[in-house]
């Protein structure tokens, strides 16, 4: 069994939504500081801890949006 991963997008024209939908919920949060398009300096002296908790609430209200969007999309 391979255990070869990637991050590539299964439809690599949704890059754009994506990042638009991460904007989104960054201004939401009040977190567009922590948006590597609008801070890109280097973070390797931060600690996992400190990026988790910067960034990663925005990565958990884009999961949120998604199965919010996609549970919608299945009800009849």
């Amino acid at each position: 069994m391979s255990t070869d991963r990637s991050n590539r997008l299964l439809n690599p024209s949704a890059k754009d939504k994506l990042n638009q939908l991460k904007m989104e919920c960054a201004a939401d949060l009040g977190r567009l500081d922590f948006v590597k398009e609008n801070n890109d300096h280097y973070k390797g002296d931060l600690t996992s801890k400190q990026n988790g908790s910067e960034g990663g609430p925005i990565g958990g209200e884009m999961v949120k949006r998604m199965i919010r969007m996609q549970m919608e999309n299945m009800k009849f």
